[in-house]
């Protein structure tokens, strides 16, 4: 699942599209990404996006970006936790962030989800 703000080309939609199916193939996990304004406290929102995968949720890694409030969340379900630690997950963040910042939104995603598939594929 990604869910685009009109921020994005459908070029760029379509690789981050192409990045969760990678890494869904890859890792054996559940990726989604949501880019858009929370509704409420960005972690709270965050996490019941997440828990709207449904009973995916527990294999999931979902991805949020707050463009607006320059904000940044990474959601582990409970079985993929397993696999990719709160530190490992931070790593992500700051990668992430760091292409954020130079504007290529896209490619902040791209990357931010190619390390945690790389990550959890160890532990697969």
């Amino acid at each position: 699942m990604v869910t685009v703000t009109p921020v994005l080309t459908s070029t760029q939609a379509q690789d981050i599209r192409e990045a969760l199916y990678t890494a869904e193939r890859r890792s054996g996990l559940r990726f989604a990404a949501y880019l858009g304004p929370a509704v409420g406290p960005r972690r709270h929102f965050s996490e019941r996006l997440h828990a709207a995968l449904g009973r995916e949720a527990d294999t999931a890694v979902l991805v949020f970006v707050d463009l607006g409030e320059r904000g940044l969340e990474i959601v582990t379900g409970s079985r993929a936790r397993l696999r990719l630690t709160d530190g490992e997950c931070r790593l992500a963040a700051v990668s992430m962030a760091a292409v954020l910042v130079t504007g290529d939104l896209a490619g902040g995603i791209v990357t931010g989800v190619w390390i945690l598939a790389d990550l959890a594929s160890r532990r697969r």
